[in-house]
């Protein structure tokens, strides 16, 4: 269930010694083929790391051979070092696989501004790339964890053809078409541009909605390699739609294992003029602190959802908004409604319910709570 269910693709995470507690920190993934069509996106911060502006040039002709993952360092404002470690890292992939270093792709995280070791990098590509296998899904999707407490994989299987991924992502979790490292990959055969079209529809609705603590990361990238090995062709539409599912119970697991959170928070807008006003409403209550240590505190303070809408540009009227919380419509009209005892929001899954009534447009929010926990493992991260 993860890389390597689709057919063509192998797989290895190792232990390269890139992280001082000698947890795994290296992950190789190889496209056997025989398609070797790809697509990507990536962080929109205009701070990007140095295998963020490898990796854009490599995606350019749709053509992936490869992808290696290091956690333990982000490569992040290493400077022109910084570059020549990403640089020869693909040159190791390459060597090792005989392969194109121009067609490997190369992700990164962990603390920003520590350089990393380019000698224990290759001399881990090497040990990766002897390790590969079949079976080697988990073992990368445990690689590439950071703060992360379990690794997140998902597969789907459909009309002769599967797709898998692998996710890391516990903090910095906001929107900027990719919002983590993901890896997906599938036998089914489609070009590059179709594979471009199906990711960046279901980023949009997926990883995109995911805003845990508002922080967008430097690293942050979700590559989709196709081997064609199925032989089978699907209509885009229905491949599309299994992306985004799949897409979606990634992002769901990355929401679950948010750093410190306590509660899982869905943010349901609807009534908005157009999806992107639902969005922008949906977002302004994800981003509000005040709000999230309400639902920490387990108190459905509804008043701080109505002063968040107030903050965007969406067209509503704030005398005829509804909020629901947990099933219980605390505000009607701009106005109290159900008592607020009768909320339970004792669950760690919480769904908030805006109903702004001015349109027929909708859209969810994936969010979390603001914890102790949350400031006290980011404190401490660097440590």
């Amino acid at each position: 269930m993860s890389v390597t269910t689709p057919l063509g693709f192998d797989a290895a995470g190792i232990a390269a010694g890139i992280k001082s507690s000698g947890a795994p920190d290296l992950a190789l993934i190889v496209n056997r083929g025989p398609s070797q069509a790809a697509a990507a996106v990536f962080t929109s911060n205009r701070a990007q790391a140095n295998p963020i502006i490898w990796s854009k040039e490599v995606i350019k002709d749709g053509t992936v051979s490869a992808i290696v993952l290091n956690s333990g360092g982000a490569n992040c404002f290493t400077g022109s070092q910084g570059f020549q470690v990403t640089h020869r890292t693909a040159e190791a992939v390459a060597a090792a696989l005989d392969v194109s270093a121009g067609d490997v792709l190369v992700c990164s995280t962990g603390l920003i501004g520590d350089q990393l070791n380019v000698e224990v990098l290759a001399a881990g590509v090497a040990t990766a790339a002897a390790a590969l296998g079949a079976d080697g899904g988990d073992d990368a999707a445990r690689a590439i964890m950071t703060t992360d407490s379990v690794p997140k994989t998902a597969s789907i299987s459909q009309d002769g053809w599967s797709i898998g991924g692998i996710a890391k992502g516990a903090g910095m979790l906001a929107p900027g078409l990719a919002t983590m490292l993901v890896v997906i990959t599938t036998d089914a055969l489609l070009d590059a541009a179709s594979l471009e079209a199906a990711l960046r529809a279901s980023t949009r609705v997926t990883f995109d909605r995911l805003d845990s603590d508002g922080c967008m990361s430097t690293n942050d990238q979700v590559s989709l390699l196709s081997s064609g090995a199925s032989g089978v062709t699907p209509d885009l539409t229905a491949f599309t739609a299994a992306l985004t599912v799949l897409c979606r119970e990634l992002a769901l697991k990355l929401q679950a294992d948010a750093e410190g959170a306590s509660h899982n928070i869905a943010i349901e807008v609807v009534g908005a003029l157009s999806e992107d006003e639902a969005v922008e409403v949906g977002r302004s209550v994800a981003r509000n602190n005040l709000f999230k240590a309400a639902i920490f505190g387990n108190d459905p303070n509804w008043g701080r959802v109505l002063a968040a809408i107030g903050t965007t540009q969406a067209a509503f009227d704030p005398y005829n908004v509804d909020v629901s919380m947990n099933g219980v419509r605390v505000c009607h009209a701009g106005e109290p409604d159900q008592p607020r005892e009768l909320v339970d929001l004792s669950p760690r899954d919480t769904r908030v319910l805006i109903e702004l009534h001015v349109g027929a447009a909708s859209a969810t929010i994936f969010t979390n709570d603001l914890t102790h926990d949350y400031v006290h493992e980011n404190s401490a991260y660097s440590s």
